[in-house]
């Protein structure tokens, strides 16, 4: 199993490109089957859960063409063959479960595994399946299976979100292109990766309204056509390199980004002390003087992001002072927490609170990812500690982080990925 060898201490400096935006790619994939033709995908990142949406897909009856070294994606779809979506494909990557809109959409019935994906906390389908019952689709739990069934189609209607969920808001989304009238979402999510999808649909001929605010409005339409769309860049990534930056204090700039998508972010890195030269499409990242801590909490966008509340936990740990994150999204998103610790990291929980106390010096220590997030949090202290720092279970960064390692070196990292080991 591959593992990251990290000897830190150095500032990283230099350029790095942002890849596509991972959490959009998914769900656009899983759209592409709502429409017979060749959809022609660009900037998809290269990933593992990229790569499991693409056999899910696949076994869906659509055919593929990946150039990992364009990033670009062909699918072409003549039709769907299967309205079971099994576990053994569902069981690494909750997103999977996007496909039931667009089987609802095009067969009327869907055969949907319990999903699976990273150990955060509850993330509950509930709110997915209420919306396609508010739709007119009958849900029933079978044998870990979700079987919905609407054999004249799903039917226009209102329905309000009880709490935001980017998972439900894309997924009815895409179940709601073919009714016939006008289904309205409250609530929803206003996530630029949810705008992205809506983007793609509405180049395909859906007719969506509110893109980006919390009422979205979906005219039925009778039929999609393919195209070539390409994915937005991906947020979380360009928070983390900022963040790669800061950690070190270095001198990173992040090119190919949409800097408004991380504006939370920028906010506390500024608020920090750090200094931040935000242009068009990138953003410098440098040390600054007198650092302070913060207090944050998560929340949707344009909120701050829960996604990058683990990797800027690793930042606070090293600015003098205490920092406060209070974390509203995921219960169980401290997983990272102990791992720090090991690294001589101050921090203390109280519920949904972390309260970071800044420390001299981080130190290596052998530690291990428990999720994505949590992973890049690790890789971040770890360029920042001292000494050797050996990371197992890197699997969960290669989910999210496409060439991790590589862009690392590009910046003046010193970090390996090797092959074996024992934990």
């Amino acid at each position: 199993m591959d593992y990251y060898v990290i000897k830190g201490g150095k500032k990283l400096k230099g350029e790095v490109e942002i890849s596509g935006a991972k959490n959009a790619a998914l769900p656009i994939i899983v759209a592409s089957l709502l429409a017979d033709g060749e959809t022609v995908l660009k900037n998809v990142p290269d990933l593992m859960d990229i790569r499991t949406m693409i056999r899910v897909i696949e076994y869906l009856g659509a055919e593929t063409e990946f150039d990992i070294e364009k990033n670009t994606l062909r699918i072409r779809v003549n039709s769907i063959k299967n309205s079971e979506m099994p576990y053994e494909l569902v069981k690494t990557m909750r997103a999977s479960y996007y496909v039931m809109g667009p089987l609802l959409a095009r067969l009327g019935e869907a055969d949907v595994s319990l999903p699976g994906g990273c150990a955060i906390g509850e993330r509950p389908v509930d709110i997915h399946l209420a919306g396609f019952e508010a739709m007119g689709a009958e849900i029933r739990l079978e044998h870990g299976y979700i079987k919905a069934r609407a054999k004249d189609g799903l039917k226009p209607a209102t329905f309000v979100m009880r709490q935001v969920s980017v998972g439900a808001t894309a997924n009815l989304m895409m179940g709601a292109v073919f009714s016939k009238g006008k289904t309205i979402l409250e609530n929803c999510a206003m996530e630029p990766d949810v705008v992205d999808l809506g983007n793609f649909l509405n180049k395909m001929g859906a007719k969506i309204t509110g893109l980006g605010t919390e009422r979205i409005v979906i005219e039925g339409v009778k039929k999609l056509k393919a195209i070539t769309y390409s994915v937005i860049p991906d947020r979380i990534e360009t928070g983390t390199y900022l963040l790669a930056g800061a950690i070190t204090r270095g001198d990173v700039t992040v090119k190919n980004c949409i800097p408004e998508h991380v504006g939370a972010l920028i906010d506390t890195l500024k608020y920090a002390g750090f200094n931040l030269d935000v242009k068009k499409d990138s953003i410098r990242v440098s040390n600054g003087k007198n650092l302070r801590g913060f207090m944050i909490k998560t929340l949707p966008y344009p909120g701050f992001p829960t996604d990058l509340q683990a990797p800027l936990m690793s930042l606070a740990t090293t600015i003098p002072g205490i920092s406060v994150i209070i974390e509203t999204i995921f219960e169980n998103r401290y997983t990272h927490v102990g791992e720090l610790r090991r690294m001589g990291a101050d921090i203390t929980l109280e519920g949904n609170i972390a309260i970071v106390k800044g420390v001299k010096d981080l130190m290596s220590a052998p530690v291990m990812m428990s999720d994505l997030r949590a992973g890049a949090a690790l890789v971040l202290a770890a360029l920042a500690a001292q000494g050797k720092t050996e990371i197992r279970r890197i699997y969960h960064s290669d989910r999210g982080y496409e060439k991790l390692s590589e862009k690392l070196l590009s910046l003046g990292a010193d970090i390996k990925r090797e092959k074996g080991g024992t934990f």
